[in-house]
């Protein structure tokens, strides 16, 4: 008779693979649209900032559920959770590919996010528990990049296939990969036995996934709406309290959604604020090179994709360069230099106008991408190496949350400076891209790369006051060490 273990240990990579590519579809899917929204927002007959829900709707329920899932993970099984989770994500996919109206793309992107939520909180550990612990580095380290690259290959995968097909293939390419990756999760993964009387703790997932919606909800309407009008002000009050309610909640419940004690750490809470600040500034240029591209330079979706495969091709050979490197040299380095590396791309980005050559913004977007892959595997390890093996699965979870909550800051924030500049510019509301009018556009972009720069500079400056202060405990020891030999 097989060994459990022994037949888990066999199959560990073909798990891998089935995860990653699951993470990989879920983290392709936040950005594959992007590159769509000029083309989706014809098609729809709808704005620039109507269409923005599409991709908003998608990081905002992500980010309102994905504790959830963690703890259901935990309680009912992760494999259990992160099947539901690829059945559902591929569902949603399905009613996106045959959508006819925003709002029932919309709703369908709902269904998508918290198929995908599903699968995110859960994939770092079941890694975990089927790795060895002299492994699981590299297995986590494989699972960090293909969130990165999922992230980046969106826009330029979405072109080709708008080119090829049309955007409804988008959605449905998930749709063969999600019942594999399900048929194949059947036979391989292993089986959740563990019983657990654990209560989920319903009232705080409620006061978190209120808080998130509204204040994302809130920010992403006002752009369009006015961030004066009462009901988005009333939601931003309502989201403060919600969120207020949650933390106080979890501080006095036996067994939290989200245990606090994990942020005590400073490295580990120092660690996810750069890491969110990382993918913040990637969500800058995510959401505004497509229309750059498309309305400024006057280029189809399919060239459009082409030019933006620079950022994940770089990203792909500079990723696990960097991880290589971090097992060597120590990962604090590597990422200040990263983050350094990412302001100044985006300050190079900044200088674009609708007279620049595309091989200049090559360049620039190489920088950008040489200085991402330097920082995120190294971050990574950095977050999963500052806490205990038992806590593992929570330190997951709450970087893959805050993961999404940058993007959805990075894409609420480079659209409503955009939006706000332009209207500056201009003298009145402005929620779309004016025809004949490419210097409006250009002087709202600028503004975004240079603000995106200087919020990249404060986590490169985090990053330094890490390395400093690795390295004075290095010293420290150093020091005692030798006074001991004496």
């Amino acid at each position: 008779m097989t060994n459990p273990e022994t037949a888990i240990e066999k199959r560990r990579w073909w798990i891998l693979f089935n995860v990653v590519l699951m993470v990989f579809m879920s983290c392709l899917d936040s950005s594959i649209v992007n590159v769509a929204l000029p083309v989706l927002a014809t098609k729809l007959r709808v704005s620039m900032a109507a269409i923005g829900w599409v991709v908003t709707s998608y990081l905002i329920v992500i980010s309102a559920t994905i504790l959830l899932f963690g703890r259901l993970g935990d309680i009912q099984g992760k494999t259990k959770v992160f099947k539901f989770g690829i059945l559902l994500f591929s569902f949603g996919s399905l009613l996106c590919g045959i959508a006819g109206s925003l709002p029932i793309l919309v709703v369908a992107r709902v269904l998508q996010a918290v198929g995908a939520a599903a699968t995110m909180s859960t994939s770092q550990g079941i890694i975990t528990h089927v790795f060895p612990s002299h492994e699981r580095g590299r297995a986590l380290g494989i699972s960090g990049t293909s969130v990165a690259l999922g992230t980046m290959v969106g826009p330029p995968l979405g072109g080709l296939i708008i080119a090829a097909f049309s955007w409804h293939y988008i959605f449905l390419i998930n749709v063969p990969i999600g019942i594999f990756t399900f048929i194949l999760g059947q036979r391989i993964f292993p089986d959740d036995r563990q019983a657990s009387r654990e209560r989920v703790d319903f009232p705080g997932a409620f006061l978190f996934t209120a808080a998130i919606v509204l204040l994302f909800g809130s920010l992403t309407q006002g752009q369009a709406s006015g961030f004066d009008q009462p009901w988005i002000i009333g939601g931003f009050i309502v989201a403060a309290l919600s969120l207020a309610a949650f933390i106080l909640l979890e501080r006095r419940v036996e067994q939290p959604l989200l245990q606090l004690k994990v942020f005590e750490n400073r490295l580990f809470s120092l660690s996810l604020f750069c890491g969110f600040i990382s993918f913040i500034a990637i969500s800058c240029p995510n959401i505004i090179q497509p229309f750059y591209l498309e309305y400024v330079q006057q280029l189809p979706p399919e060239i459009t994709g082409l030019y933006m495969m620079v950022y994940p091709l770089v990203l792909a050979v500079v990723a696990p360069v960097s991880g290589y490197l971090s097992d060597h040299i120590g990962s604090e380095f590597l990422t200040f230099l990263g983050l350094v590396l990412t302001s100044i791309g985006l300050f190079l980005m900044s200088t674009l106008t609708e007279h620049s050559s595309l091989w200049l913004m090559i360049v620039f977007l190489a920088v950008m991408s040489i200085g991402n892959g330097l920082f995120q595997s190294p971050n990574n390890s950095l977050i999963m190496s500052t806490v205990p093996r038992t806590k593992l699965g929570i330190a997951g979870g709450v970087n893959a949350l805050v993961r999404n909550l940058g993007m959805v800051v990075g894409i609420t924030f480079s659209t409503t400076l955009l939006y706000g500049q332009m209207s500056s510019r201009l003298g009145r509301h402005v929620a779309d891209y004016i025809p004949g009018r490419a210097d409006i556009f250009i002087y709202g972009m600028r503004y975004v790369y240079i603000s995106a720069g200087l919020i990249c500079l404060v986590g490169a400056g985090l990053t330094a006051y890490r390395l400093y202060g690795s390295k004075k405990k290095d010293d420290t020891f150093a020091t005692e060490e030798a006074e001991d030999r004496v």
